[in-house]
């Protein structure tokens, strides 16, 4: 499958009707899932019939995208009953059944569960700027338990020096894939632009 035909089926996955501030809930946009996905796909060979998980899937991008590039199974972890139920009908009308779902706050599954449990996450983890202070490094802890090869990320540029510093007191390789500008839409009533470009990191940890 080509970038552009990923993209533009990625175009037509329904997304948050309203989205929960607490939760940080902003859709990942198609352009960058897909870019995400086809350099993992065809960079690293991380998707094609492997186990991935992707923690705070709200409605499923990142899965439905890995389940299309030939991922074994995905499996799409999200404490938003909400969410997940977008999620649902996005892959009935995929029709994709390599992909799972599970309802669980991603902060409290037990560890025992997660010890290399699959073999690659991929992930658009809550920034944690606004309400939950830290919460994208207590997804990345999670996922790099679960992980038996790679983790993939994004997180905020400015947060770059903090992640790598974070990384190397685990013992974890980081590489920083690319700098892309994240188009968020105005989705909350304080936000007063129509959109806003955020500068992220797409970072690879194995």
């Amino acid at each position: 499958m080509k970038l552009k035909e990923l993209e533009g089926c990625l175009q037509q996955v329904d997304v948050f009707e309203n989205p929960k501030l607490l939760l940080e809930q902003y859709p990942t946009r198609p352009h960058i899932a897909a870019c995400m996905l086809y350099t993992i796909h065809n960079t690293f060979g991380d998707i094609e019939d492997k186990v991935v998980a992707d923690l705070g899937c709200g409605c499923g991008v990142l899965s439905i995208g890995a389940a299309m590039l030939g991922a074994g199974m995905c499996l799409g972890f999200d404490v938003d009953r909400d969410a997940l139920e977008i999620f649902k009908t996005n892959t009935e009308e995929f029709e994709l059944i390599n992909i799972d779902m599970v309802q669980c706050d991603v902060c409290s599954i037990p560890s025992e569960s997660l010890i290399k449990s699959v073999d690659t996450v991929i992930m658009n983890p809550p920034f944690g700027t606004k309400h939950n202070k830290g919460m994208d490094m207590v997804f990345l802890k999670t996922a790099l338990q679960m992980a038996r090869t790679s983790v993939y990320s994004l997180h905020k540029t400015s947060t770059r020096e903090h992640i790598k510093k974070k990384a190397a007191d685990w013992k974890v390789k980081v590489e920083v894939l690319a700098e892309l500008r994240y188009d968020l839409p105005a989705s909350y009533k304080f936000h007063k632009k129509k959109s806003v470009d955020i500068e992220v990191d797409f970072v690879r940890f194995n």
